[in-house]
């Protein structure tokens, strides 16, 4: 039962992240979160054929699986995620230039970080430091998420902002969880946890997806009717 509960989770997130993703390119031209959730997506299948395949630790496939970790976990869904978002927050489109930028910053990240996967905190230094970077530009994003959940509040989208902020709760605590707080009560594969950060990560790009398509609409509303817009905030 706890297997069939994993593979349905990762079948989420991977469903999640390409569907959405390519939502987030063909509707709004948002290559920055549309990459990076097809990157989620991948990052899914990996872990998938990984695990089906018998979750051998020498696999090339551990290794890919762990630098779509780091790749996400540093830059992915903390600096791609708020860049992203910016574009309906603040109006503000990045360049093709820092598009490239900040994917290769990403990749560089995945490549340098994902070596201290799995060392012990308790006696690695470098690998503890790293954990703790994970879980502060964790808590440096849910900052950003909670203004735009805020702004979404502010135009009426009530049930969108509650639940971006519900789920990056969530997403939050699994972030806590990953390195500092293992489930006592979980088997040695992680099972358990790994199920809950994978329908975890694919809620969040259902939801995100439709909390930005929710404020994009509302800025086109004010774009179309601005007097409308001035004597409703009036």
């Amino acid at each position: 039962m706890k297997e069939a509960l994993f593979l349905l989770a990762d079948l989420w997130m991977v469903c999640a992240g390409y569907f959405y993703g390519w939502r987030f390119i063909r509707r709004y031209g948002n290559y920055l979160l549309g990459l990076e959730w097809m990157v989620v997506a991948t990052s899914g299948s990996n872990f998938l054929l990984w695990s089906l395949l018998g979750a051998d630790s020498g696999s090339l496939l551990y290794d890919v699986a762990y630098f779509f970790d780091a790749f996400s976990r540093s830059v992915g869904i903390t600096l791609i995620l708020i860049l992203g978002l910016m574009q309906v927050t603040h109006r503000h489109k990045p360049s093709l230039g820092v598009d490239i930028g900040v994917f290769g910053v990403a990749i560089v990240a995945g490549l340098f970080l994902r070596p201290f996967h799995g060392a012990d905190l308790h006696t690695d230094r470098a690998a503890f430091s790293v954990a703790l970077f994970y879980v502060v530009v964790n808590l440096l994003t849910a900052v950003f998420v909670g203004y735009f959940a805020k702004r979404l509040w502010d135009a009426g989208a009530r049930w969108p902002a509650i639940w971006t902020g519900l789920v990056t709760a969530a997403g939050t605590a699994i972030a806590l969880t990953y390195d500092f707080f293992p489930l006592p009560f979980d088997d040695a594969n992680r099972t358990v946890f790994y199920t809950a950060a994978l329908a975890t990560w694919g809620t969040q790009g259902f939801v995100y997806f439709r909390a930005y398509r929710a404020l994009h609409d509302h800025d086109a509303a004010v774009d179309a009717n601005p007097a409308h817009a001035t004597a409703a905030i009036a």
